[in-house]
């Protein structure tokens, strides 16, 4: 049986191996490349604000994703709540975003030194002085930041998911099994 979601995914994604080689690949057919990295653990409106501005920014998107290892070791042990291959799934199936892949470290300085953005988007709230802006304006490219939608934050919405679960007794249940990878 044909796999729609794995075929859709495959054609967006990029092995961080191959990075350097795709990017080469998009910059030879004269693209301008925007980025944005993050974890996107729960997809929200939020994270859709600056994924389609991103997008608008050059004529490539690249979204790179914190792999899980990087999520437990700058976010929670306790993190992510979905596993890297079901968010890479979710990202692939966005139209705005044309590929994505991941990375393992706490930040994304060493990514994007390889891809060289055009633009690198960002939430403002880390500013024009966030930890990307030095290796983005090294490579050539700027920063392009966009405010944030108020109230929506992962760390918001697990709060709330947490408060009605300690408030309403029927939706008061243990997770016996984390979310498992089966991609």
């Amino acid at each position: 049986m044909r796999n729609v979601v794995e075929e859709a995914t495959q054609r967006k994604l990029i092995d961080p191996a191959s990075l350097t080689e795709k990017v080469a690949q998009l910059r030879s057919e004269g693209k301008t490349i925007a980025t944005l990295n993050g974890s996107f653990d729960l997809l929200h409106a939020g994270h859709l604000q600056i994924i389609m501005e991103g997008a608008e920014q050059a004529d490539i998107l690249i979204v790179a994703l914190n792999s899980d290892v990087s999520i437990k070791s700058y976010k929670s042990p306790d993190r992510p709540i979905i596993p890297l291959c079901y968010r890479i799934q979710m990202m692939a199936a966005l139209g705005c975003v044309d590929f994505v892949t991941w990375f393992d470290e706490d930040d994304p300085r060493v990514l994007l030194s390889k891809i060289k953005p055009d633009v690198h988007t960002n939430g403002a709230d880390y500013g024009v002085h966030c930890i990307e802006a030095e290796t983005v304006r090294e490579g050539g490219g700027r920063l392009h930041l966009v405010n944030i939608v108020p109230g929506l934050s992962t760390t918001n919405i697990i709060n709330k998911i947490g408060i009605l679960c300690d408030s309403s007794a029927p939706l008061k249940t243990k997770v016996k099994d984390k979310i498992s990878p089966a991609c």
